[in-house]
């Protein structure tokens, strides 16, 4: 991937951020092919937002969200590597045909 495509990527992202104190205000992501719009989230490290108010998180559930946020992680790296073999055996084939 380019650097200015990289660039576009990141401007475009914080356009989509709005910081208003200690929330931020994220206007439209698209996650599964669906459009979310304007979600709150906190802009400070170990709260979260219940029902509108900002939060501390207990010990437990930042500890729960760390490992979560870990599993997570390496089950995305395992699907991309997975998705990249796919790929390239599929161009291989494509290639041995004429087809690129």
């Amino acid at each position: 991937m380019s650097i200015v495509s990289e660039v576009v990527r990141q401007i475009i992202a914080e356009a989509n951020v709005q910081k208003m104190g200690r929330k931020k205000l994220v206007k439209a992501r698209i996650r599964g092919g669906k459009v979310q719009r304007r979600k709150m989230v906190s802009a400070v490290k170990g709260y979260t937002i219940r029902s509108g108010k900002l939060t501390r998180m207990s010990s437990a559930e930042r500890m729960r969200r760390r490992v979560a946020q870990r599993k997570a992680k390496i089950k995305r790296k395992a699907k991309a590597a997975r998705a990249l073999i796919k790929r390239k055996r599929s161009l291989r084939r494509r290639k041995s045909i004429g087809l690129k």
